[in-house]
């Protein structure tokens, strides 16, 4: 097949794409490299990346118009900084905008989109929440972005599929906890830990799923989720454990930010009756995995869109 994926630098883009590659299909990618490691992406005959924006509607209908794919991947997304709301407006939602609109007039087979849990608000009124629940994503400005561009992409009339996400961690992981306790506990600094407890998935088991959307398996809106959360205290500890650290500072607890839920517990019900039993890796797998990428090739990032979330 020829796929387009957005943000294909970034965590969920490049581990797809690794697996769309490895099954022979052609890729064309986008990417500003805002928050993208350049070294997630090899050169591979069949890969062809494009460093610009999707803000840009010439660019996105010039890629789509030209390599004309049978489905595009939608992971490009803004949350580096909770406070900048433009660049989250222009790429989650502009952004969005100018793929969906592309992808209606250029006849694309499918198109994939992903989705912040917290589109539910901070406080939900269910859980684990099911899919009917209200959408209320006044907490954050990428909340609110994002579901401004899932609403584009519905309008679009593409045949679509939307995976409304747990907390996607693993190797290349640059945004959320996991980065920012590597690089504090390697350089023997304090964290902090909230009383938050998330639904840590790894990114390999999604990008697996995924190539099932490609093919054509569901359509419309899903939870990707195992069903099942932890303290983020419990994912400081894997990290510990991971680096091997005997002599390492206890976190401080501080409480949950304004704009922090505590706890977004999703019903994936529905996720496994169109696709089956899902195999989720355990967090130690997970961790352990991400320990030996930061280590063979450096830790970056640490981004957050919580404006609470970062160390001091």
């Amino acid at each position: 097949m020829k796929v387009c994926v957005t943000g294909g630098s970034g965590l969920v883009g490049s581990t797809i794409i690794d697996l769309l590659l490895a099954q022979g299909d052609e890729i064309v990618a986008i990417d500003n490299f805002a928050t993208g490691r350049r070294d997630n992406l090899r050169p591979h005959p069949r890969l062809h990346l494009i460093e610009d924006s999707i803000a840009d509607a010439r660019v996105v209908n010039g890629v789509i118009g030209d390599f004309r794919p049978d489905v595009v991947i939608h992971t490009a997304a803004s949350y580096k900084d909770p406070e900048d709301w433009q660049a989250d407006a222009l790429t989650n939602c502009v952004g969005s905008a100018n793929v969906a609109r592309s992808c209606k007039d250029y006849h694309v087979g499918r198109l994939i989109y992903f989705q912040t849990a917290l589109c539910y608000g901070t406080k939900p009124l269910e859980q684990p929440i099911s899919l009917d629940h209200p959408i209320n994503p006044v907490n954050s400005s990428y909340a609110i972005s994002k579901t401004a561009g899932e609403h584009y992409i519905q309008l679009s009339g593409v045949d679509w599929v939307t995976l409304r996400l747990a907390n996607i961690v693993g190797p290349r992981n640059v945004s959320g906890p996991l980065p920012i306790f590597y690089e504090r506990l390697s350089q023997g600094k304090r964290c902090f830990v909230t009383e938050a407890r998330r639904d840590f998935v790894f990114v390999h088991d999604l990008a697996r799923t995924v190539l099932r959307v490609v093919g054509g398996t569901g359509a419309g809106t899903y939870h990707f989720s195992s069903g099942q959360d932890v303290a983020v205290k419990d994912l400081y500890d894997a990290v510990v454990r991971a680096m091997k650290l005997n002599d390492y500072p206890e976190p401080e607890i501080r409480p949950l930010g304004t704009d922090d839920a505590q706890t977004i517990l999703l019903d994936p019900s529905r996720t496994f009756r169109d696709f089956g039993e899902i195999e989720f890796t355990p967090l130690d797998e997970i961790v352990a995995a991400t320990v030996a990428y930061y280590r063979e090739y450096g830790v970056q990032g640490g981004y957050t869109h919580l404006r609470t979330g970062k160390n001091p």
